[in-house]
């Protein structure tokens, strides 16, 4: 796994009902970008240095912002859905 400064740290929940934590990450250790990461949450404002394991994934500030986007029009297709009347088992 390798980052820059800037960069955001998503990590997955461990359970269906857990949700992802993101974090902007701050600094990275290594010189070619590898953990650890010291990392911003979005959640509490806490700062932490962090050693993802595979449940951690790195995104862009580019790619963050269109899973966001693709994320807001999967909600809204299935809000559209639900007041058609065309899924009735569909939670938003």
């Amino acid at each position: 796994m390798h980052a820059q400064p800037g960069d955001w740290l998503i990590v997955k929940g461990v359970r269906v009902d857990l949700p992802e934590q993101r974090g902007r990450i701050l600094a990275v250790g290594g010189p070619d970008g590898t953990p650890p990461f010291t990392v911003r949450w979005l959640a509490d404002d806490h700062v932490s240095t962090v050693f993802p394991g595979p449940d951690g994934i790195v995104l862009t500030e580019t790619e963050i912002t269109e899973r966001d986007e693709q994320d807001r029009l999967r909600f809204e297709r299935l809000r559209a859905l639900r007041r058609a009347g065309g899924a009735r088992n569909v939670r938003a």
